[in-house]
């Protein structure tokens, strides 16, 4: 829960996709989002894989096995092409042995590189999913220390971003591009020493081709990362209003704004064309003017190397083998230009990860040790003072006693701090001075645990999951029997609704919880509230949205619930509550007036003017 005053900042919408990289070779060009400290966020990244050092050392030992046998295996079939040339140049028989052998090395060799590759990718998946496993595992435990205040600062959807597209972004990169990268730095190394050994002149011809392609590349990339960009808001623009109008699809419907919604979509679907076909044109270029480039550098080395045959300088076939690492040589530069820019992504993915495992968590309480062993329901505020920014104190001086067994009803404003005397009795926020009192006991003295434990809640918002009902209900105590559940469904007046479904204990409730009704629903958080046997009740009046025979229900399966109970109940419909033994009327952090119905009607102050608005008519 948090304060009222939070409650009326507008609702954002997180509208986080998954970046496109396009599906051309230039697609994945596009850096959408930079890291802040690249550098920094390598190394702690690289920390993460100091458990499996071993298998990453393996990992290269394999990729260089893969490229030494893949970077030979050109040499080899140019020695064929030259015993082939000679026999033809010479007259003599061809040497079919000769050629029998060596195609048997090269099958033996394009073998070991494959097995060698297979490994390597079979070494680089287990690390990378380990990798993702303990990621995934911190973050979550992270988000279970995290205070309350941290969840209300963010949207559902950045914190899933975290915990999915970001994580999924770094298990991809590690998986796919770390050993790509590995292999077209070895290629790279491994096609120049060959290309130096058969001729340093050809080899020089060659290179004066590498800063034309790098000049290529960097300028189209750059300019492809700019609609790429575009494509990515677009689209994250095109989620959020697809997810608005089936969100709200009754509300359009109700309207007549099905025709504004189309043109809205149409709209952003055309401009998202626009950006996503400019953004894979213009990365698309990248290869047709890198074979150009290739292409001449190619037609040079075939002239000077036929020139050089001529001359006895070389052979025929290392020169055809040296056309074939030419051909090579600049996939493993567009490859690794290709991966440093999906690198920069993927730090900032990890970068967003971090920022969500540093966050400050809640103080260690493990040192604590006191318990209610026997908790009776008295609760006092002691000159509490608390604000959720340090400079604008909310509550001042608040100062209540509440006996074992008593109904206490907060009533106000919006805004007034009745949500706000909640967090702080669970302990979601922390007060900034003064003390609350359990029977007696500071409850910062004790784990938070401990006194959450004292609690249950039975709010306006119902929570129940995607599991059985008989789950749901027994959410409330752990380890409960069937009948222990039954029992509690029987107090909530639930038990005659459950039984009439098709599956009775066993319905399944599905994700949206749309299989039963909202009255249905609180029956059973009220039944799951009632198996936990708290000590302290909070409720949030529950029956504002349901029709009168549902509240009667609900009422009852509440009256059973506070019975013998010291209870706080945030009253909206003041009716409700008139029976409650202290009403604490709050209006801007403060209690301006404290008594019971009759009582505070008598003072004829902001309580009646309240209750008299209410029932104006």
């Amino acid at each position: 829960m948090s304060e009222e005053n939070n409650k009326t900042e507008s609702k954002r919408k997180s509208r986080e996709t998954v970046q496109p990289r396009g599906q051309g070779q230039g697609g994945r060009f596009a850096t959408l989002e930079k890291p802040k400290d690249f550098s920094g966020s390598v190394k702690r990244l690289a920390g993460y894989l100091k458990p499996y050092k071993f298998k990453m050392i393996l990992v290269i030992i394999m990729a260089i096995g893969a490229t030494v046998f893949t970077v030979l295996s050109p040499s080899i079939i140019g020695r064929i092409t030259t015993s082939l040339y000679n026999s033809v140049k010479t007259g003599a028989p061809i040497d079919f042995n000769f050629i029998k052998n060596t195609i048997f090395v090269l099958i033996g060799i394009y073998l070991i590189a494959a097995i060698f590759s297979y490994f390597q990718q079979f070494l680089m998946a287990g690390v990378s999913q380990r990798l993702g496993y303990d990621l995934r595992k911190q973050a979550n435990e992270k988000i279970h220390r995290l205070p309350l205040k941290y969840f209300d600062s963010k949207t559902v959807g950045e914190i899933l971003s975290r915990v999915t597209n970001d994580i999924d972004t770094i298990i991809s990169t590690m998986q796919q591009s770390i050993t790509q990268l590995i292999t077209s730095a070895l290629t790279f190394i491994g096609i120049f020493v060959m290309m130096l050994i058969i001729s340093p002149m050809l080899t020089l011809i060659t290179l004066v081709t590498i800063p034309l392609s790098i000049l290529i590349t960097k300028n189209i990339a750059k300019r492809s990362q700019v609609y790429f960009s575009k494509q990515a808001n677009a689209l994250g623009e095109l989620n959020g209003h697809v997810e608005e109008s089936y969100t709200g699809h009754v509300t359009v419907k109700a309207y007549g704004r099905e025709n504004q919604f189309i043109e809205e979509f149409n709209e952003i679907n055309e401009r998202l064309y626009s950006h996503a076909w400019k953004a894979q044109f213009v990365s698309g270029i990248i290869m047709p003017l890198m074979s150009l480039v290739n292409n001449i550098g190619y037609v040079f080395v075939a002239v000077v190397g036929g020139i050089f045959v001529l001359r006895g300088n070389i052979t025929i076939g290392a020169v055809q083998a040296f056309m074939q690492y030419t051909r090579q040589f600049t996939q493993p530069i567009v490859q690794t230009a290709e991966i440093i820019n999906i690198l920069q992504s993927t730090v900032a993915s990890a970068e967003r990860v971090f920022e969500l495992l540093d966050e400050q968590e809640e103080d260690d309480e493990s040192h604590k040790v006191v318990k209610l062993e026997n908790p009776k329901g008295e609760v006092e505020f002691k000159n509490v003072t608390f604000g959720y920014s340090k400079d604008k104190p909310l509550i001042k001086d608040m100062n209540i006693h509440v006996s074992p067994g008593q109904t206490v009803a907060i009533v106000g404003p919006t805004g007034a701090g009745k949500t706000t005397i909640v967090n702080l009795l669970m302990r979601f926020y922390e007060i900034d001075d003064g003390a609350i009192l359990i029977d007696g006991v500071n409850t910062k003295e004790m784990k938070r645990e401990e006194v959450r434990r004292l609690f249950s809640m039975v709010l306006q918002d119902t929570w129940l999951f995607n599991g059985t009902i008989k789950e749901n209900i027994a959410y409330g105590k752990e380890n409960a029997t069937d009948e222990e559940i039954i029992r509690a469904a029987k107090l909530a007046q639930a038990d005659h609704f459950i039984r009439t479904l098709p599956k009775g204990y066993d319905t399944v409730l599905n994700e949206e919880i749309s299989n039963i009704s909202q009255g249905q629903k609180q029956l059973l958080t009220i039944a799951r509230a009632i198996l936990a046997n708290p000590t302290i009740l909070i409720l949030d009046e529950a029956t504002s949205s349901v029709d009168t025979r549902t509240e009667i229900l609900i009422q009852k399966g509440m009256d059973v619930l506070m019975k013998g109970r010291t209870s706080f109940v945030i009253a909206h419909r003041l009716s409700t509550i008139r029976n409650a033994d202290i009403i604490l009327v709050m209006n801007n952090g403060q209690i301006i007036e404290q008594g019971t119905h009759e009582e505070l009607m008598k003072l004829n102050g902001f309580y009646a003017d309240l209750y008299n608005s209410q029932f104006a008519a």
